[in-house]
């Protein structure tokens, strides 16, 4: 048997295997940049709420706002969302479990009466970039209105304000966002009415759109239940003090809202924040669901002192809120109507 001893065939032979597998390994490399992936993504979040002029039992009062609105010991929300991001495509899926979740859906499922899953999806769209400047989304997702969101971590305040309140909360329908410039933007929506968000039952739409501008935003949406503008915007007027802005006013043939809400916000450490929220929100006409007086043309003021202290993924949330009414809409210790109402609340926030 011949054996090959030459040096040089030794040399060409390494060199080309080693060539061979550098460019496998390249390949898997590439592969795993372009490849699509799954990520999981949420919080969890639980509360301990009291009121300090009114009563804790089964007489108890709350503010008219959304979320946080339990007594003692409450859960909050498990929100899990799933993400797949693709180079030109992708979906979210952002599934909601608990009290919080719940009043997040609050008109979901309509397609049976006897629950379903729906009863858990806050989000549920996929989308396309057509371009690097162009995406267009079709599906459920939350609005385009207002500061606050549902998600407690993405809010600096735990409880919610009447602005956001009356919502809307989430739109199912098509909508594409388009890149104008470094500072300007552009987003427009064809969408099932207000608060349908599994199907339409009308063959009515609402119709939504938004111009950005340096993180400013300005959102209109018109439906058969009125139109509704809306600001929403900040500013760092330090390093360490920022201020956000909402502005609303909805309009339904001479029934409606209009609010206006401050959000300064002080960092005082790399752990921890302090922010206040002052908002006046007054009402008119048959939108009396939120305060509860039964009185036309009611007004509340409401502020809320609240601390932000982060540890790992973990945020905890002391809150003060006051909330002073034009009306009778709360009882005071003694079971007597009051204008005014005091709570206390400590949150946990753990995000993934």
């Amino acid at each position: 048997m011949k054996i090959i001893t030459s040096t040089k065939y030794i040399k060409k032979t390494i060199f080309l295997s080693l060539a061979l597998t550098s460019t496998i390994i390249s390949a898997q490399d590439t592969d795993k940049e372009t490849k699509p992936k799954l990520s999981i993504s949420g919080t969890v979040d639980a509360y301990y709420r009291t009121n300090l002029s009114a009563p804790n039992d089964e007489n108890a009062i709350i503010p008219g706002s959304s979320f946080a609105n339990l007594n003692g010991f409450s859960l909050g929300m498990a929100n899990i969302i799933a993400s797949y991001d693709g180079k030109k495509t992708g979906f979210v899926a952002d599934l909601v479990f608990g009290p919080r979740g719940e009043d997040a859906v609050f008109n979901s499922p309509l397609y049976t009466s006897i629950g379903g899953s729906s009863q858990i999806i806050n989000q549920l769209y996929a989308y396309w970039n057509i371009t690097d400047d162009i995406k267009i989304t079709l599906g459920n997702f939350n609005t385009f209105l207002g500061y606050e969101v549902i998600s407690p971590i993405a809010n600096f305040n735990y409880s919610t304000s009447y602005l956001f309140s009356y919502g809307p909360f989430s739109h199912t329908g098509l909508k594409i966002d388009i890149v104008l410039s470094d500072d300007f933007s552009l987003m427009l929506t064809v969408m099932n009415p207000t608060d349908l968000t599994e199907f339409n039952p009308s063959s009515k739409y609402a119709f939504g759109a938004q111009l950005g501008y340096s993180n400013q935003y300005l959102n209109f949406l018109y439906d058969a239940g009125g139109f509704e503008i809306d600001y929403t915007g900040g500013f760092d007027l330090t390093e360490d003090f920022f201020l956000g802005i909402n502005v609303a006013y909805f309009d339904n043939d001479g029934n409606g809202f209009a609010g206006a809400v401050l959000y300064p916000q002080y960092i005082t450490s790399d752990n921890f924040t302090l922010g206040l929220r002052g908002e006046f929100f007054a009402q008119n006409g048959n939108f009396d669901a939120a305060l509860g007086t039964g009185v036309i043309d009611s007004s509340i003021f409401t502020a809320t002192l609240t601390g932000s202290y982060t540890i790992e993924n973990l945020t905890i949330k002391p809150e003060i809120r006051l909330d002073s009414a034009s009306d009778n809409a709360f009882i005071n210790a003694d079971l007597a109507p009051s204008k005014n109402l005091s709570s206390f609340l400590l949150a946990a926030i753990y995000s993934f």
